[in-house]
């Protein structure tokens, strides 16, 4: 699911506001490529946009007899993946001693954040945590109340139609201004400044004692119930849990879906099954999943979804054999950060289709760990595609249980605020 999944070393300092927008700087262009995730660089006066040639040419008002500046970049933060960056638009930043002698088409008041929408798009993990995610923190670390005013205009590369129309709602939260696909554009645009690029953090993650403002993971569940905006769901007299479907050939299927469907009914639960496509309407996902009191999935992309919960609901993620690091740096550590009540279901040997293949004292079965640490391509190829599960009835339903009750605790001290607010 994750392709080119790397367990990075965090350095002292490293992922919050790069140096060239922390002071003020003289030089007109100023790149941080410090980072092993990102690169980001910021034109500091009029930056003038020729879209044709990919050029950014930013004005050096300070001095005519300066050197030219020059630099090339990919906005995308996978840059330790050489080949994926191969396919992301390389911009290049120029500086001028002089005017800029061609007219501009547009010019606009407010400054631009040029990103590439490439990569993996088209996952819905990798278009948060590669995109949405990191767009939030670019805008929160470069400046003050940047999402809120959104007086910033999106520039963006690699990006289709089909994208920028699921993802309208969420990008309108931080832009008043149209945007600009930069692979059909053909005007020209002048900026009073530009910054070209995404800061990461990590893997699902939004440090806050590396923003100004200590912004959390809240804050960005904030911007997304503001851009999916629903009306409450009706009262119901049982917990609502959505069991995320995974089918066809791509791995990790519950194989016995429906009887785990039947025994989270019989729990108490009132249960809806939920199979996202590349296609699904984010705001009606929202709506479904922001209005239940529980979720529960096997480990993939779709559990992105989880983002849609309310802090105090109950998130089950299915951890099939070998992923354990996975789905606690996917998943985990975001359900947490956003104040989920987060339980992992670690499935046993028996549970995993890979017994079908596989003998009992394999290392595939017997230890997953040493065949993950040896290669990306077996953890990919092995434990997310190869593998389904047939969960342990009896098993899970101690976590069916337990899930039951947390989401039951939620939903009736929902219930309780609603009615103290009504009296009120």
């Amino acid at each position: 699911m994750q392709p080119g999944m790397k367990n990075f070393t965090r350095k002292r300092g490293s992922g919050g506001p790069p140096p060239s927008v922390q002071s003020q700087l003289t030089t007109p262009i100023s790149c941080d490529r410090s980072n092993e995730r990102y690169d980001f660089c910021s034109l500091n006066g009029p930056s003038f946009l020729d879209p044709t040639t990919s050029t950014f040419l930013v004005v050096d008002s300070s001095s005519s007899t300066r050197q030219p500046i020059s630099e090339k970049v990919r906005p995308y933060p996978r840059k330790w993946e050489k080949d994926i960056m191969s396919h992301i638009k390389e911009l290049i930043l120029t500086s001028s001693g002089t005017p800029i002698s061609t007219p501009c088409d547009v010019w606009h008041n407010a400054p631009a954040l040029v990103f590439s929408a490439g990569g993996y798009t088209g996952n819905l993990f990798h278009d948060f945590n590669d995109g949405f995610i990191p767009l939030f923190v670019t805008v929160t670390a470069t400046a003050n109340s940047l999402v809120s005013d959104r007086n910033l205009v999106l520039v963006i590369a690699n990006s289709r139609n089909w994208w920028l129309t699921k993802y309208v709602e969420l990008l309108s939260r931080f832009t008043n201004y149209p945007i600009i696909n930069l692979d059909n554009e053909t005007a020209t645009h002048c900026f009073p400044s530009a910054s070209v690029g995404l800061i990461s953090h990590g893997y699902m993650t939004i440090d806050p004692t590396l923003l100004p403002h200590s912004e959390t993971f809240l804050n960005f569940r904030t911007l997304l119930e503001a851009a999916y905006v629903h009306g409450q769901s009706p009262p119901t007299a049982r917990p609502r849990l959505v069991l995320v479907s995974r089918s066809g050939g791509v791995g990790r299927v519950i194989r016995n879906q429906d009887e785990i469907a039947r025994a989270a009914e019989e729990t108490g639960f009132e249960v809806s099954i939920f199979e996202p496509t590349q296609y699904t309407s984010l705001s009606e996902a929202y709506g479904l999943i922001n209005g239940s009191h529980a979720m529960i999935g096997v480990h993939g992309a779709a559990l992105t979804h989880s983002l849609f919960l309310r802090p105090g609901s109950v998130f089950v993620q299915v951890v099939p054999l070998g992923i354990d690091w996975l789905a606690e740096t996917c998943f985990g550590k975001s359900a947490r950060d956003m104040g989920l009540e987060y339980m992992e279901y670690k499935i046993r040997v028996e549970e995993s289709s890979l017994v079908e293949k596989y003998k009992r004292d394999d290392l595939v079965l017997k230890n997953p760990k040493a065949v993950v640490k040896e290669a990306w391509l077996k953890t990919k190829e092995i434990y997310l595609k190869d593998q389904d599960v047939k969960l342990d009835l009896a098993r899970f339903g101690k976590y069916l249980n337990k899930a039951f009750k947390k989401a039951k605790r939620f939903m009736d001290k929902e219930a309780s605020e609603g009615s103290s607010v009504g009296l009120a």
